[in-house]
């Protein structure tokens, strides 16, 4: 019988577990960690994380320091996806350098539609399509809607409408489901991972087809884990 799928992802969001020789990475990885999001939206010795500034491109601070490089660069020898969302503007460029693997915001939207520092820039769409790796929409409510509102009444078709927006910049194998449950404002329509269906057709509604969705909602992201993981 071929082994079982994972039902959960190890991730760190931001690298302060990890020291700046990296000396605590492999036990990570031994203990399972495969995802990692080098920073939160502060600045840590890896690199610089965006704070939650409307209106504001993530043009903010300098890149990766050396050890964010070291760390990029040894995630990618161990099999650890690298996570850009929470990261500058600086650090994905830094970090799309270094070729490590697809380039990846597992919770981020579109800055054309909320210009939140959060969010990804058509230049930044355009190299993570390039790289073959994907956007995982956000639902929180402030980097959904152009107001930056912190409001649970948004509805679910604003992040289809960031997903349609990705989609038509970068195709739609580029697209999946991102989340953010914890500690944000989620639209009340959606509530927590069992209105999930809701979102998923509300997708549908915004012109997604059947095979669209399936890759929205689990074959875009088993490829980027793929290409990632060891």
């Amino acid at each position: 019988m071929p082994p079982l799928p994972p039902v959960a992802v190890l991730h760190l969001e931001g690298a302060e577990a990890i020291d700046p020789q990296l000396e605590a990475l492999d036990q990570w990885y031994a203990a399972g960690l495969r995802s990692l999001g080098p920073v939160w939206s502060r600045i840590n010795a890896f690199a610089h994380g965006v704070p939650f500034a409307f209106p504001s491109t993530p043009d903010i601070g300098p890149g990766l320091t050396e050890a964010g490089t070291a760390l990029v660069t040894r995630c990618a020898e161990l099999g650890i996806l690298v996570d850009l969302s929470h990261l500058n503007a600086a650090g994905f460029w830094d970090t799309a350098r270094l070729e490590a693997g697809p380039l990846v915001a597992s919770h981020s939207g579109a800055h054309a539609i909320c210009p939140a520092s959060r969010n990804l820039t058509d230049p930044q769409l355009d190299a993570i399509g390039s790289s073959g790796g994907l956007v995982g929409i956000v639902y929180a409510t402030p980097f959904l809607r152009p107001d930056f509102g912190d409001e649970p009444e948004t509805p679910l078709a604003l992040i289809a409408e960031h997903a349609r927006y990705v989609a038509e910049r970068i195709g739609p194998q580029h697209v999946a489901l991102g989340s953010d449950f914890d500690g944000a404002t989620i639209p009340a329509e959606l509530g927590d991972v069992a209105g999930l269906p809701r979102l998923v057709e509300a997708l549908r509604q915004a012109g997604f087809g059947e095979d669209e969705l399936a890759g929205i909602c689990w074959h875009n992201w088993r490829r980027v884990l793929r290409a990632w993981w060891r």
